[in-house]
């Protein structure tokens, strides 16, 4: 096994905690679960519906693949944490399968919580494989 590669993606969103945005280890990457929070202005609100939130939690996804060489093509699994299950689920749903080419879904667990960083609707993280 090779020593784990620390990713941290200068367009990405700023970290809430002390992580790296990836870390990847044989071929494996693992990307952090990111927030709705713009990259461009980290004190800009959150879009207000799960809508918005899971399109711009797809777009900081989006940055962090492209940071390291990858896209969502590469995913084989995404984790998705709602804290409002019932009512979001359908509409995230909505939004979440557009980012993945047509029966090319990675496998995936959808989980409701009791809460999220900043107040956030919607957190997902990928795993990811380099070919």
């Amino acid at each position: 096994m090779t020593l784990p590669v620390f990713h941290m993606i200068a367009a990405g969103s700023r970290p809430v905690a002390p992580y790296s945005h990836a870390v990847e280890a044989d071929g494996w990457v693992f990307v952090t679960g990111q927030l709705a929070n713009d990259p461009a202005d980290d004190d800009k609100p959150f879009p207000r519906d799960v809508e918005g939130q899971t399109r711009r939690v797809m777009e900081n996804l989006r940055i962090v693949l492209a940071g390291i060489g990858l896209g969502f093509e590469h995913v084989v699994m995404a984790r998705v944490f709602l804290t409002d299950f019932k009512a979001d689920y359908a509409r995230m749903n909505g939004v979440y399968q557009g980012y993945f080419a047509p029966g090319k879904l990675p496998a995936r667990t959808c989980i409701g919580v009791t809460g999220l960083a900043r107040d956030g609707l919607v957190e997902i993280d990928l795993i990811a494989r380099r070919p």
